[in-house]
């Protein structure tokens, strides 16, 4: 650290906020090298496992889903997921530091630095390898997709239906313009290369870049660049009964200079959320999940609830959060599709969080936020 700083006083055209951005990256990995440089572990099966707990198999889903079925669960919403007309002007023409528009479920578009970056993108009617079985969509994606502006990269936390959608991700690659990068979990490249056409996942330009926990990448930004960070979470990944925990899964850091921000992904609340809050803490704003949490006896291992949702948003020093991962698709879990905000008010006031800094949006809202 010294030699940094001494590297400022001795040639003043250093600029400072560069010099900031540094520190703030460098002294992080400084304190925490043991926790940050060791990457996935796989099984006797060549299965990702989880750091601190294991996923490897499903416990009592069968019971579940009878449970389901005899009790005819989830229950109609009373009331319907709030929506707004996305305000397409302000999309391109973004303010402050960041700025966030929620699709919908996980979706989010998130905008800073004169560059579009899609998190989680799913555009289907149905969560699900079977379609029409499986979870339907209750409401229609906050920004149409031909109302989006053009992406400069995509983020995906792992390759479950409700994250990782086909169509979405072909459409992207062919957007007018040039496909975005897409940055994926270890193990997602190689289903990228073998089901979107257009996917380099090697050479001079690759435009799919696959990750491992804790590795890290740059992506150019209008003014500085930006620092990727995939990090260790809770959860599993499968596209099929017979791959399970072949791909990895996680979440992602996205460290500019201006400005932090993290999106969740899936997670259980685990060890993992506090070595991200210990190594990496301190984020502008942050994306975490707060529904698909019931029947809890077997969402915990994989899903936080509303009181989780309030304890990440602490142990990851979070100055604002936008509620992800609720109201969406009808029959993920065992709540209704308005129970999660309604859980989630009690939960942060319960918690003495203010509601402008972990906020319910609308489907279709943007919001902007400046660094305080």
């Amino acid at each position: 650290m010294p030699a940094i700083a001494d590297t400022y006083r001795s040639n003043p055209l250093t600029p400072r906020p560069l010099l900031q951005w540094m520190l703030r990256l460098l002294i992080p990995m400084a304190l925490s090298c043991s926790a940050w440089a060791a990457g996935a572990v796989k099984d006797a099966d060549g299965r990702y496992i989880n750091r601190y707990a294991d996923l490897s198999h499903s416990q009592n889903f069968l019971q579940w889903q009878w449970t389901r079925l005899t009790e005819g669960l989830p229950k109609p919403a009373k009331t319907p997921t709030p929506q707004v007309t996305v305000d397409t002007q302000r999309l391109n023409h973004p303010r402050g530091n960041a700025q966030v528009t929620w699709i919908g479920h996980s979706s989010l578009l998130y905008q800073i630095d004169g560059k579009n970056f899609l998190f989680d993108p799913v555009y289907a009617e149905y969560a699900s390898p079977v379609p029409p079985l499986g979870p339907k969509r209750a409401q229609p994606p906050g920004i149409p997709f031909d109302q989006l502006p053009h992406i400069d990269a995509v983020f995906i936390s792992h390759n479950h239906y409700d994250h990782l959608d086909l169509e979405t991700v072909r459409q992207l690659a062919m957007q007018t313009g040039g496909s975005p990068v897409f940055f994926v979990p270890l193990g997602v490249d190689a289903w990228f290369a073998d089901n979107v056409p257009g996917t380099r996942v090697s050479g001079a330009a690759p435009n799919v870049i696959a990750l491992d926990w804790d590795d890290t990448a740059t992506f150019p930004g209008i003014k500085l660049p930006f620092t990727v960070r995939f990090l260790a979470v809770q959860h599993w990944a499968a596209r099929s009964p017979f791959d399970r925990n072949r791909t990895l899964w996680g979440s992602w850091a996205l460290e500019h200079p201006s400005f932090r921000f993290w999106f969740a992904g899936d997670l259980a609340y685990s060890q993992d959320v506090d070595d991200i809050g210990k190594a990496h803490g301190g984020f502008d704003l942050a994306a975490i999940p707060i529904g698909v949490y019931d029947p809890r006896w077997f969402m915990k291992r994989a899903h936080i609830d509303p009181p989780e949702a309030t304890q990440v948003f602490k142990a990851i020093r979070a100055k604002n959060a936008v509620a992800i991962h609720w109201g969406t698709f009808d029959g993920l879990s065992d709540e209704s599709l308005d129970e999660p905000p309604a859980a989630f008010e009690r939960a942060r006031k319960d918690a003495g969080i203010a509601p402008e800094a972990f906020s319910l949006f609308r489907i279709g809202e943007t919001r902007s936020y400046n660094t305080r």
